[in-house]
């Protein structure tokens, strides 16, 4: 699986390693991403995602049911 958030669809950034003498290589910023089991009330099931951390902070902010229905309005989430 790849390292894409399920509900933001934050994903790996490319960007350079800067050593003290300006000399440049390629790196990897990846996403921080955590697998976290949800419940939804609505559907009475539990839900198991790869999301990002930003995305518990608005999962705990909006909701689990809301950040679905924004996920799945931007095309992040499918069903």
């Amino acid at each position: 699986m790849s390292r894409v958030c399920e509900l933001t669809g934050k994903r790996a950034m490319v960007g350079n390693n800067v050593s003290h003498a300006m000399n440049k290589t390629k790196r990897k910023f990846n996403a921080n991403l955590v697998k976290k089991r949800f419940y939804i009330p609505e559907e009475d099931r539990w839900v198991t995602l790869k999301v990002s951390t930003s995305a518990l902070k608005d999962i705990n902010k909006k909701g689990i049911s809301a950040v679905i229905k924004e996920a799945r309005a931007k095309g992040f989430l499918k069903k």
